[in-house]
């Protein structure tokens, strides 16, 4: 029998024994995979959750806006466009001088106000055409179906269930909107329009202002051309290099456009979904520490209740080291424990939010209905091996101790 067979062997039995079950250790041990079962818990729900609402918050974003806005320069810094681009650009409809680009689509807004026979209330028309990528408003449709812009100029339009709720527009009802002209003497334009979908994003900002209709109204009230349109709307493949692909498209296009990606244009918003990953690196920390803190009560423990054995061990010709290696054994067997009924008990839970959502949130402060929770196994197993690996690294302090147990003062005989 090779040497680490021997330690393991050792440690083994001590897992099995009877009386290791019942010894004055047990509670104390128990408390240690409880301690880490309940961290490893904590720690998987505030990194789902956590970058899940970070990753809903920048899709509902760029879902109404793009993740990058492609306009003519101004000093307009409302959500309206008013100086039209021509639809001749070279990367439209596709961008072919930057790579990772998904979709390029055109767009258009113009404020109006929906006159209903009780009620009135403002809102911003975005006008969109066929190239309009519809996944986004697919997602968080709630009644009806979209629109189809295919064909002639269409009067159907989708509004939000904020809008329909306020004003009492229900899915089929014909409604105006009026547009006041750019002299304001004249009698403003009137749109009858049809709500044939009704959405629900959850981002209250948007929800409660924005109906999407065709841009050829917008196009025909301002006196544009049919090439042109308010802007370009620009989806990126990947969301982690929109600042880089942000820069890129500015250096691809004229020099009399302006690019805006979506965090310089909502900079307080993403200032403060940044400030979740501060707050998971905290919990992690705090949640080890804790762990680690429980491993090494328990461990010192263990030592203590074992000090005949340790004589005895050494007596027999074990050295320090050895002995060291049966405890941290035992003690990796109790982490892998919690470890395990952590990851039973946390996923568990991730899985019943993602597809039942029993905890809500209010959408006025965190832009989102319930919790959204992001499931990657990726960062599930780098959490458990982190975890094993500082805990394990936390017990090499402790078990220093067993150097210092003597076997002439240790080994007693009754």
């Amino acid at each position: 029998m090779n040497k680490l067979n021997y330690e393991l062997f050792i440690a083994k039995r001590i897992i099995a024994a009877k009386q290791y079950k019942s010894s004055i250790s047990s509670p104390i041990i128990k408390i240690a995979i409880i301690a880490i079962a309940i961290g490893m818990v904590i720690m998987m729900i505030s990194i789902a959750t956590g970058i899940g609402l970070q990753q809903k918050i920048r899709e509902k974003l760029s879902g109404f806006n793009g993740h990058i806005q492609i306009t003519n320069f101004d000093n307009n810094n409302s959500e309206i466009t008013l100086i039209p681009v021509s639809k001749n650009q070279d990367f439209y409809p596709e961008f072919k001088e930057v790579r990772g680009i998904k979709n390029v689509q055109v767009f258009a807004t113009k404020a109006g106000i929906i006159r209903t026979e009780t009620d009135f209330e403002g809102i911003i028309l975005k006008g969109v055409s066929n190239d309009y990528d519809w996944s986004f408003f697919k997602e968080y449709l709630v009644e009806g179906v979209l629109p189809n812009f295919d064909t002639d100029i269409s009067f159907e339009v989708l509004i939000s269930k904020e809008i329909s709720n306020r004003l009492k527009i229900n899915l089929g009802d014909e409604f105006n909107i009026l547009f006041v002209k750019d002299d304001p003497s004249k009698a403003p334009w009137l749109r009858v329009v049809k709500a044939v979908g009704i959405y629900n994003s959850g981002f209250q900002d948007f929800d409660e202002n924005f109906v999407i209709a065709d841009i050829r109204h917008i196009q025909k009230m301002n006196r544009w051309e049919e090439n042109e349109v308010g802007g370009f709307e620009v989806f990126i493949t990947d969301f982690d290099e929109i600042k880089t692909k942000s820069q890129e498209v500015y250096e691809q296009t004229a020099s009399t456009l302006n690019s805006q990606n979506i965090i310089e244009k909502y900079p307080a918003i993403f200032e403060w979904i940044n400030l979740f990953d501060t707050n998971i690196y905290l919990i992690i920390a705090i949640m080890i520490f804790v762990a680690g803190i429980n491993m090494i009560t328990a461990l010192l423990v263990l030592i203590l209740e074992r000090t005949q054995m340790v004589g005895i061990l050494k007596a027999l010709g074990s050295n320090n080291i050895s002995v060291r290696k049966i405890f941290l054994y035992n003690a990796g067997y109790l982490i892998l424990r919690g470890l395990f009924w952590g990851n039973l008990i946390g996923i568990l839970l991730l899985v019943s939010q993602k597809y039942f959502g029993f905890i809500s949130l209010n959408p006025e402060t965190y832009y989102v209905n319930e919790v959204p929770v992001y499931i990657n196994y990726e960062y599930i197993i780098l959490l458990n091996v982190g975890t094993l690996l500082l805990c394990m690294l936390m017990l090499l302090i402790p078990s220093i101790i067993i150097s210092r147990i003597s076997p002439v003062k240790s080994i007693k005989f009754e």
